[in-house]
């Protein structure tokens, strides 16, 4: 069972003592977000979780217990987003360089096949134009160049509670949305600068239009790079996530 820590919420940052407190106790029950009242008990026993992706932020409470992980032998990889975005867009997130040292850092303890950059959502805008990505990329590639070998984008869905803030900022003056210009030549160039600093690159649930870019369709929870590592195989694509998601199975 592959263990995802967490689409909900950035348990790695905020809550990592709990989670190895769980982890050592063997167990965790999960509230259905939907149903309080539905509860599970998730057993977290190495023959039972027997994979976690963490996502985060900030990786670095997950190396203050890399070591520990490690010797337990418990399998794991971390994924990491940093975009640079400016603080309106992002207030409260750790200075990107911070966590690109910190991504660095995790290369060296755990091997770069196991530390994912995600520059995700790519969001168009008046402050985050094409011009603004295009440097902003290169200087994050260059950053955790040698210490990554993949990075997956996506474009901005707009979720209601992603629109109310993008409206608010608007109604400001803060920004504009600015939805005409030409995305597909940016993630090209996106694309060119990821594969000159060494990466892989993959999108997370795009449509047709970016495979045509030389972008492969990626999973964040990836059963290819698991059996790989690991030789464990998975249990198929998770039909619970969205139609054009690509993720493994997993329990979050």
């Amino acid at each position: 069972m592959i263990i995802s820590v967490s689409r909900r919420g950035d348990i790695p940052r905020f809550r990592f003592d709990w989670f190895i407190e769980r982890l050592n106790a063997g167990f965790v029950d999960v509230v259905n977000p939907f149903n309080a009242a539905q509860i599970r008990r998730l057993s977290l026993l190495p023959d039972d979780a027997e994979v976690f992706v963490f996502w985060t932020r900030d990786p670095r409470p997950i190396l203050a217990h890399a070591g520990q992980l490690e010797k337990a032998g418990r399998r794991f990889y971390i994924m990491v987003t940093v975009t640079g975005y400016p603080a309106v867009l992002e207030p409260n997130v750790p200075p990107a360089e911070t966590i690109c040292a910190a991504m660095n850092q995790a290369a060296r303890i755990i091997g770069k096949q196991r530390v994912i950059w995600r520059y995700d959502p790519v969001f168009i805008s008046s402050i985050t134009n094409s011009d603004f990505h295009r440097n902003n990329f290169n200087v994050l590639a260059r950053r955790l160049q040698g210490s990554v070998s993949r990075v997956i984008i996506s474009r901005y869905d707009g979720y209601k509670s992603a629109q109310r803030r993008v409206a608010k900022l608007e109604q400001k003056g803060i920004l504009t949305m600015t939805p005409n210009e030409n995305i597909n030549a940016l993630l090209g160039g996106i694309a060119e600068t990821a594969r000159a600093a060494g990466m892989e690159i993959q999108s997370c649930a795009a449509d047709e239009t970016v495979t045509g870019l030389d972008i492969k369709p990626g999973a964040c929870i990836d059963a290819e790079l698991i059996r790989d590592l690991w030789g464990i195989e998975s249990g198929g694509r998770d039909k619970n996530q969205r139609p054009r998601c690509r993720c493994a199975q997993s329990v979050d």
